[in-house]
């Protein structure tokens, strides 16, 4: 007898297990996609079709959210982790990880692109560097978190450079300062020698303590000590020396002159004589090199303060006609006495002028200081005037040519 076989229960699908993730944008927009379709078309379906149809369906719709998830790997600033995630690609995998990017801040694979299973995503933080590289400031960015991954990075030459901060040192996300100096060429000219130095020194001054020159005195640099030491720069040492002279010059004296109407004009009385005033000047003489240069002043104290001259400037006209003398050929007496000329002076010093006055007849006839100082013209009229007085006897060798 043939045992009746017995009917196998419905198949039901295993629960599906708990997906990191699960609770994201993407897992919402597909569980709202499952709910549109199992809408009152999808409950009408399921009344109509067998209870294994709807299991065989409800089967089918498990395979697919599962293969919507997928295991990354996601790297933030060097520290790595692994999980599942329903994210479409990589920005929407960042916003569900609440990863923040900036514009300084690396993202591989960029942020538009897909994912899928098994794909490594790597985020590295910009950091912000205070960076002075040889005296020129400037901010610049980096992703590395060392010193020494930043150098490499920016591709700053570092051997032999100075380093405010350790190569090793590591770089937080809100960065540092960073002074750089990198080893230079620097030629000295000095004492007639010339030396070259390998150095990554801050001014000229410490490249000069490296290459053993010392300045001493008055010594100086053709460049500034504290500037900065450029690579294939030449600088001159200047030995430089120094004395102090001091002279004594002549003040000129100023001459003040006023008029006096008592005075014929074109007559002109010294009433006081200039004196020249004195002063003691202080130079400063530098030698280079061995090279004098140009005194430089540097100071001056006044021992004698000048004393003006004072002359009195006639203006009262001059008259021409004296009678009794006028008819005369002075002319002819003027070029027997003394060749025509008004400034001429006797070899003794005593007889001056045209005609020849001694200083006491000179005065006696209303003149002032000597005849020989006098205009032309005033001679001649006191001429007259001498010749109404004692006729020709003053000129006893040319006063016979008065009557030519």
């Amino acid at each position: 007898m043939h045992e009746q076989p017995t009917l196998a229960a419905p198949l039901v699908p295993p629960a599906a297990p708990a997906v990191p993730g699960q609770g994201s944008r993407a897992a919402s927009r597909r569980a709202a996609r499952r709910r549109k379709a199992s809408g009152p078309a999808g409950e009408g379906l399921r009344r109509l079709v067998p209870q294994a149809l709807v299991v065989a369906f409800l089967a089918g719709g498990t395979s697919a959210f599962v293969a919507d998830d997928k295991a990354v790997r996601l790297s933030v600033d060097g520290v790595p982790r692994t999980f599942h995630t329903f994210a479409d690609d990589v920005e929407e995998l960042l916003a569900d990880e609440g990863v923040a990017v900036g514009a300084h801040d690396i993202v591989a694979p960029a942020p538009g692109e897909a994912l899928a299973n098994g794909d490594e995503v790597v985020v590295r933080y910009g950091r912000p560097v205070a960076l002075t590289l040889d005296g020129q400031r400037r901010q610049v960015w980096t992703t590395a978190r060392t010193v020494e991954g930043a150098l490499r990075q920016l591709g700053v030459r570092a051997e032999g450079a100075y380093l405010s901060v350790s190569r090793a040192a590591a770089i937080s996300r809100q960065g540092l300062s960073l002074d750089v100096r990198t080893e230079r060429t620097i030629t000295f000219l000095a004492d007639g020698r010339e030396r070259t130095v390998r150095t990554n020194a801050a001014t000229v001054r410490e490249a000069l303590a490296e290459a053993g020159i010392t300045l001493s005195g008055q010594d100086a640099t053709s460049v500034a000590p504290g500037s900065f030491p450029r690579d294939g720069q030449t600088v001159s040492v200047l030995r430089i020396t120094g004395s102090r002279q001091v002279r004594e010059e002549a003040i000129p004296y100023a001459v003040e002159r006023t008029r006096d109407p008592e005075l014929f004009a074109g007559s002109e009385v010294v009433e006081r004589q200039g004196v020249t005033g004195v002063r003691r000047v202080t130079y400063s003489i530098r030698t280079v090199n061995g090279v004098r240069q140009k005194p430089r002043r540097t100071g001056e104290e006044i021992v004698r303060e000048p004393v003006s001259r004072k002359v009195r400037v006639g203006t009262r006209p001059m008259p021409t006609s004296v009678a009794g003398a006028d008819g005369l050929d002075w002319g002819a007496l003027a070029a027997c006495e003394s060749g025509g000329r008004p400034g001429a002076v006797d070899p003794s010093g005593t007889y001056g002028g045209l005609y020849q006055f001694d200083p006491g007849t000179w005065r006696s006839l209303g003149g002032s200081g000597v005849a020989q100082d006098a205009p032309a013209a005033e001679q001649t009229f006191r001429a007259k005037k001498l010749y109404v007085q004692r006729g020709a006897s003053p000129w006893p060798h040319c006063g016979r040519r008065l009557y030519r």
